[in-house]
């Protein structure tokens, strides 16, 4: 940052959003755009109509707002500007089955007492005679992960014509699909170094070493008293 603080950030891939259909008050009832993007490949000749791996609609509360027109793509800068709050919706990885250790934090049984194999069981999990049965909702052994995982309030720190910077992780892995909502601008906003904006169109970022004049003026001082010891030295030693 400009500042000269150091942040984490994640670059998403922004480009192709292909407007689909346009659904409005009068024909469907609501006001909603759908959103293609990943074109497929059509094995079927005659078909003209394209097909998209991942579509997505996206409703409007304001009647009056101005939609997109059909067949356009959306660019991230007509919505998305430098020091936006998002929240990011995707998919989180999967860790696959997972016990209640690694699932929900328990902290095990006790090393002592002969539970020496039992140091990560859950437990005891039912409530005994009466009802008789584990309760719903019981947080027990399962799959873990790869569920729909909402990060809120994430700041847009670059916006470009082919993707988003924005500071923080966001949910899932590489290539995953996320869904970006603007649900506000910060108001302490820092702006990027200019270099850095530079580097991401793709031109070479030379930095060279600044060195303030009253650091050189030490330099050259500590120097002389060196110089000057050692000389006194010698001609002690020469005597």
């Amino acid at each position: 940052m400009e500042n000269g603080t150091r942040i984490p950030v994640t670059k998403l891939g922004v480009d192709n959003n292909v407007v689909i259909r346009i659904k409005t008050l009068e024909k469907d009832l609501y006001s909603a755009v759908q959103l293609g993007f990943e074109k497929r490949t059509i094995k079927n000749p005659k078909s003209t109509k394209p097909l998209y791996r991942f579509v997505r609609e996206v409703r409007f509360k304001d009647e009056a707002i101005d939609l997109p027109t059909a067949g356009n793509a959306i660019k991230p800068s007509d919505i998305f500007k430098e020091g936006d709050i998002v929240n990011v919706t995707g998919i989180s990885k999967g860790k696959g089955y997972a016990g209640g250790v690694k699932r929900y934090h328990f902290r095990g049984g006790p090393r002592t007492h002969g539970q020496s194999d039992r140091e990560r069981a859950p437990g005891a999990v039912g409530t005994g005679t009466t009802p008789g049965r584990v309760l719903k909702g019981k947080r027990m052994a399962g799959r873990m992960g790869h569920e729909k995982v909402t990060v809120r309030n994430l700041q847009v720190i670059s916006v470009e014509d082919n993707f988003i910077i924005v500071k923080g992780l966001v949910p899932g892995g590489r290539n995953s699909i996320l869904m970006l909502k603007k649900v506000g601008v910060s108001k302490k906003f820092v702006p990027l170094y200019q270099e850095v904006s530079k580097v991401s169109k793709g031109e070479s970022l030379k930095v060279e070493e600044v060195k303030e004049p009253v650091q050189e003026e030490k330099i050259k001082e500590v120097k002389e008293e060196v110089e000057i010891k050692t000389k006194e030295k010698e001609e002690a030693n020469g005597k």
